[in-house]
């Protein structure tokens, strides 16, 4: 491997280059609330003692729809968890130490898909900081490899949440992002002082903006394959009042005006339902004392301003009691439960009720169709068990409830806004982080494409087809950073046409990193001709190189057994295939070296590891890293080989690598990058 050809793969402007085949995954099978006009499918969980049972059969269960007993039909337990033992990282993350990479997901893998809304419309800043304690302590000891996470702000911009993974590195960054709002229908403290318990928030209704928040984030949440559970977190959502009950004690009183948030409350209810969400509700209120508080204004006599400090008791629990109405409903009625009264949140129950489920299947009558609510009800005939299952649904088909047929371009943002791939084109992708004197820093992307799945035409005796690729760089709360679209037409002679149906073919895709920060980057790819779509992403840190620190670019990887490195011959690595029993070759680039003042060189030091599920299985001791060659300090090519054993099985891996700046004046931590790879036979 040559530093020419190297520095020709990361900077260079080529597009297009044959690669080796994918294998298909397997098609979703995760159906979970199913409506049609030949079966009513409903999921449940059924408990003892606060635990999951998951070892029932049929005959233990009966189903009711509006209180009539239906025949069983169809039957499972679904399990979301694996064998895979959750890793023990530490509460607070370690910065001295390099991290260890996650497990990859495989898609077809049992997993608990989980999106944790933090409400900072409606949220104290003494709840906040004790949230954040409590989020971070749930990512780092509860967690399983498998499972699949996102954290997600009421408040922030709402993208198209992209912030799945199963990486707590990332999960972590992004609690360290939370922060209280100023504009919160809530103040420093939970319960504020006497004489000031409506002075709060910016002026608007920042209940509707929440409600209008959920929603959005319960329909993206719809879009996924499978059952999956949101944890909804506030300090405060009320329920107000429906339009099918009179006016009463509980309407939401906003100046002169009464809101109606009971509608509201019911329309998410009902989509999570459609879309097999549970939501589970934590108070993040906690534990409150409701009496007389040192921050209290009260003078006066104990006779005379004792009715008044009564009157202030009562009104402070029932305060606590609304605030968490609105969030009991939607848990309720959605299947799951409402943590409340508790400092600590309770995460670790909420993740154990997910670990798994029962399908319930009947066939419908004319009535299940009446486009009126029905309440379904799942008993359990066992002593001591309760199952708990969605409130009901609307008499509506699925047929009849799917959306219009969807444009083009709505197609392509829905393949570009699921943490999963579109799968009707097999794609791989290879993203990663560079810099060029020129270029500045971008997000390089290498996309693998199965040349079968693509509709080709004869042109002038040659072989084309029409793509259409758009990129998007998605940051917090599933913003959207960039996006990029390109057209390509790929015009290919005969010969070059049967090594593509044979190998696949190989694109290359830049979109411009401005900022620095952890990103997702989705690409997806469209067939013109067929329609189509393919869609992949991947996880990407981009270094802010003005703090003059020391950062990595992405690694690149090869394999030594076909001889001298090519470009042309880059096929296998960026699809990370590589066999046991041969040297594995990386090279990335190291910028912002410290330079040492004695020798006038940079000081670097450079260890390598590999990691199977989680777990270090071959390292090597610090060695230093060669610079003297080099004219450009400011952006040193780094390369290197690891051995793969003949003992290694074949399997998913990942090779990281850690640098240290020993010339550095302030001692910093190790710098490191991954990148996953499989092992074949």
């Amino acid at each position: 491997m040559t530093y020419r050809r190297i520095l020709a793969l990361l900077l260079s402007i080529c597009t297009f280059l044959p690669v080796g085949a994918q294998t298909k995954p397997a098609d979703d099978k995760d159906d979970v609330v199913r409506i049609t006009t030949n079966l009513v499918q409903v999921d449940a969980v059924v408990t003892k003692d606060g635990k999951p049972v998951p070892n029932l059969k049929a005959d233990d269960f009966e189903v009711y729809e509006d209180g009539r007993k239906q025949a069983i039909t169809s039957f499972a337990y679904i399990s979301n968890t694996s064998n895979v033992p959750k890793s023990s990282s530490p509460t607070t993350p370690d910065k001295t130490r390099a991290e260890t990479p996650p497990a990859p997901i495989e898609r077809d893998a049992p997993r608990r898909t989980i999106a944790i809304v933090v409400d900072d419309w409606g949220l104290s800043w003494e709840s906040m900081n004790r949230l954040r304690t409590q989020v971070r302590k749930f990512i780092n000891t509860e967690l399983q490899p498998n499972d699949l996470v996102a954290i997600i702000r009421t408040a922030g911009e709402m993208g198209t949440l992209q912030q799945f993974t199963n990486d707590k590195r990332l999960l972590n960054r992004a609690v360290d992002q939370l922060h209280w709002n100023g504009c919160s229908r809530l103040g420093l403290s939970v319960l504020t002082r006497v004489d000031d318990l409506a002075n709060v928030g910016c002026g608007f209704d920042t209940l509707r903006q929440t409600f209008k928040a959920l929603e959005f984030i319960v329909d993206s949440l719809g879009r996924l394959p499978g059952r999956k559970s949101m944890i909804l977190m506030s300090d405060d959502i009320r329920r107000g009042r429906s339009e099918e009950k009179p006016e009463g004690a509980d309407s939401v009183t906003v100046g002169t005006d009464v809101i109606n948030y009971g509608d509201q409350v019911r329309r998410i209810t009902e989509r999570a339902i459609r879309g097999s969400v549970v939501i589970y509700s934590v108070d993040t209120q906690g534990l409150q004392y409701t009496g007389i508080r040192a921050s209290d204004s009260v003078s006066g006599t104990i006779p005379d301003r004792g009715p008044q400090l009564n009157a202030l008791l009562t009104r402070r629990f029932f305060l606590l009691q609304r605030r968490r109405e609105g969030s009991l409903l939607m848990a309720e009625q959605t299947g799951g439960f409402q943590i409340t009264n508790s400092n600590a949140f309770q995460l670790d129950r909420i993740l154990e009720d997910q670990g798994g489920y029962y399908l319930l299947g009947y066939r419908p009558t004319e009535e299940t169709f009446n486009r009126q609510f029905h309440h379904i009800k799942v008993k359990v005939n066992r002593s001591g068990m309760t199952a708990r299952t969605r409130f009901g649904f609307y008499g509506v088909t699925e047929e009849e409830a799917r959306r219009a047929q969807l444009s083009a371009r709505d197609e392509t943002n829905l393949a570009l806004g699921s943490p999963f791939g579109a799968q009707e084109i097999e794609l791989n992708l290879n993203s990663f982080f560079a810099n060029g004197k020129t270029e500045g820093s971008i997000v390089r992307s290498f996309i693998y494409l199965n040349a079968a799945n693509l509709a080709f035409s004869t042109v002038n005796e040659r072989h084309e087809t029409s793509l259409e690729i758009h990129g998007v760089i998605f940051g917090d709360n599933g913003a959207i950073v960039e996006q990029v679209k390109h057209s390509a037409v790929l015009s290919l002679r005969d010969g070059e046409y049967k090594q593509a149906m044979r190998d696949g073919l190989r694109l290359r895709f830049d979109m411009p990193a401005k900022k620095p920060g952890s990103y997702q980057v989705r690409l997806a790819v469209r067939d013109r001709t067929s329609s189509k779509m393919g869609s992949a992403g991947q996880f990407v840190a981009v270094p802010n190189l003005n703090d003059q620190r020391v950062a990595l670019s992405g690694v690149v990887l090869g394999n030594s057994a076909e001889g001298p490195m090519q470009l042309t011959g880059m096929a296998n690595p960026p699809a990370r295939h590589f066999p046991a029993n041969a040297d594995l070759q990386f090279a990335f680039f190291i910028y912002n070296a410290a330079i040492n003042p004695a020798t006038r060189l940079p000081n670097l030091m450079m260890e390598t590891r590999l990691f199977r599920d989680g777990k270090s299985v071959s390292e090597t001791a610090q060695t230093p890293i060669v610079v003297e060659d080099q004219s450009d300090l400011s952006r040193l090519f780094v390369n290197g080989a690891v051995r793969l054993s003949s003992n290694l099985e074949p399997g998913d891996y990942y090779l990281q690598v850690v640098v240290t700046d020993k010339a550095a004046k302030n001692k910093q931590p190790p710098v490191t990058q991954w990148v996953d790879f499989e092992i074949v036979k």
